[in-house]
């Protein structure tokens, strides 16, 4: 999935906080609801693609999708949790 150099080094764009890779349970429960058109971004866009994996903040606040092993580190392209 992700090389593990790389997850050390990953932040949260916005505030910097370390990301850590998502449980499958969180993405398999996050894909059914966008499969039911239940998500949107953090930029209020809906989220129609399912997801690969996930890195999620610190907080648990957002989580920023993984598409084909490439992290999306946009603050508008995070899924509120």
């Amino acid at each position: 999935m992700i090389d593990k150099e790389l997850l050390d080094i990953l932040a949260c764009p916005e505030n910097k906080t370390p990301v850590k890779l998502v449980e499958q349970s969180v993405i398999d429960e996050i894909n059914g609801r966008i499969e039911k058109g239940e998500v949107k971004s953090r930029g209020g866009q809906p989220v129609e693609k399912k997801i690969d994996g996930g890195l999620i903040r610190e907080d648990g606040a957002y989580l920023y999708p993984i598409d084909d092993g490439i992290p999306i580190m946009l603050i508008d392209e995070a899924i509120p949790l």
